[in-house]
């Protein structure tokens, strides 16, 4: 099976196979991705995408599946004809910037919470379709499909909407599992461009003729958990026994924890929590985290610097020193990221970071920090405290962040697998094609079984997280 694995910087399309007591992957095709400026808008290239995602199913050769996910609330709008009426919009993108104070005055944040579960951000779809309302492109569109609903619309000729990535639209009912239809009608958003909901694992069907003769073979198309956090979360090796909180860390930090049913309280919603949908009717109750993309522009803004270096530099840098509230949105867009970090600082009476090592070790500690209160929040408002950290994707690769998470936190951080978005797509996709793993823990032990990790436990100076926090506190971060 395909797996084609979608990020904000890069996509993948890797190989996956599935055997009883066997899984592995091999990444076939890898190539960037980013946003685009034209004129004032960032813009995804989706059709440079799709031409990508072809080139690496035709790599791949025959098929027994292909499985879509991606990063979420981003989407493409289709006229009457399934025409795509330009490329998608950037999440990055400032026409939302005040759109979600406005829509305050007709839905109160509370009220959108008590339906969606989400927190509000400024870049989910709801927004992002309320900046659109008055112009053109709205009012000539039939139908709305997120990115990797539009990649499966091209590769099968279906329309509809996984379930996955449709919740993190806060345009999504989080306790009926269906649109919010009178939110979206208060919010001035055209129902009919909302698709008909699916759910992961069913089959769109097979590749297109034309799909099909570019490839050189046909091949079903099976709907995922298209969220890639969603796919990344079915990838952990946890068991059910043990209450665990889990760390998706790439572009972006996912902090959480699986549920059966949504929680939908104030203290939730007061704290920042959303709840997703996972596979297999599970709630993701979560944190959206700036990761790891502090420190790749903070590389990118160095220019001669490798991140390994930066890394390397940071072990030898002082302690708890300066740190910043990382989710602050002026983190957010693109930019120097170092004179950022340094106008922070400032902002709440600390020195500035100074050179490499000092800015690298501030954005790690500052991530740390992030993670253990969500973590600890966690606990409290679900009234089950998490034992163990299963800390998942790219961030996996960096030993010192997790071993600084696991310092933080005070608990075990099982770091791995590196792959556990490819692996929770085509574990779906395997079962869908009847594999027998009839539940997410199957799935889960088969990784465990199979792919190796890395475990952190809290070293010796974990307790001075503590007091380090309280004076972080009083300084406002």
């Amino acid at each position: 099976m395909a797996a084609v694995d979608l990020g904000a910087s890069s996509g993948r399309v890797m190989l996956g196979e599935v055997g009883p007591d066997s899984v592995a992957l091999r990444e076939i095709h890898r190539f960037g991705n980013g946003p685009v400026r034209v004129g004032d808008t960032l813009h995804w290239d989706v059709l440079g995408i799709h031409r990508e995602v072809l080139a690496g199913l035709r790599a791949a050769g025959p098929l027994d599946g292909v499985g879509v996910d991606s990063w979420a609330v981003d989407y493409g709008l289709l006229d009457e004809r399934g025409a795509l009426l330009g490329n998608p919009v950037c999440y990055r993108d400032a026409r939302t910037d005040g759109v979600a104070a406005a829509l305050r005055a007709t839905v109160p944040p509370a009220e959108q919470y008590a339906v969606t579960g989400l927190r509000e951000l400024p870049f989910n779809t709801i927004y992002q379709l309320v900046s659109e309302r008055d112009g053109a492109r709205l009012r000539a569109a039939s139908t709305m499909l997120l990115v990797p609903d539009l990649l499966g619309y091209w590769l099968t000729g279906q329309v509809g909407a996984e379930r996955t990535n449709a919740s993190t639209t806060g345009l999504y009912d989080a306790t009926r599992g269906e649109w919010a239809l009178d939110l979206a009608r208060r919010a001035g958003i055209p129902t009919g461009l909302l698709p008909r909901l699916r759910d992961a694992g069913e089959i769109l069907g097979p590749t297109t003729p034309a799909v099909s003769a570019e490839l050189g073979h046909t091949a079903p198309v099976v709907a995922v958990g298209s969220h890639d956090t969603a796919s990344a979360v079915l990838g952990v090796p946890a068991t059910g026994d043990v209450p665990f909180a889990f760390i998706s860390s790439g572009t972006w930090s996912l902090v959480g924890m699986e549920l059966s049913r949504p929680l939908l309280t104030e203290p939730a919603r007061a704290a920042g929590f959303s709840n997703e949908s996972g596979v297999d009717g599970t709630v993701r109750l979560l944190r959206n985290v700036t990761g790891l993309w502090v420190l790749t522009e903070s590389v990118r803004a160095w220019g001669t610097v490798s991140l390994a270096d930066a890394l390397a530099a940071a072990r030898d840098a002082p302690a708890f020193g300066p740190v910043v509230d990382i989710d602050d949105p002026v983190f957010l867009p693109p930019g120097d990221m170092p004179a950022r970090i340094a106008a922070a600082c400032r902002a709440t009476g600390q020195r500035p970071p100074e050179g490499v090592a000092e800015i690298t070790r501030c954005v790690l500690e500052s991530l740390a920090l992030a993670y253990r209160r969500a973590v600890r929040r966690l606990g409290e408002v679900t009234g089950r405290p998490a034992e163990v950290i299963h800390l998942i994707g790219g961030g996996t690769h960096n030993e010192f962040l997790c071993q600084l998470t696991a310092d933080a936190c005070g608990l075990p951080v099982v770091a791995g697998p590196v792959e556990a978005t490819a692996l929770g797509n085509v574990l779906v996709q395997a079962r869908a094609l009847g594999a027998d793993l009839p539940d997410r823990w199957a799935m889960r032990a088969l990784v465990a079984r199979t792919v190796p990790t890395r475990t952190h436990t809290p070293g010796p100076g974990a307790d001075r997280w503590d007091g380090a926090e309280a004076r972080y506190a009083a300084l406002g971060v």
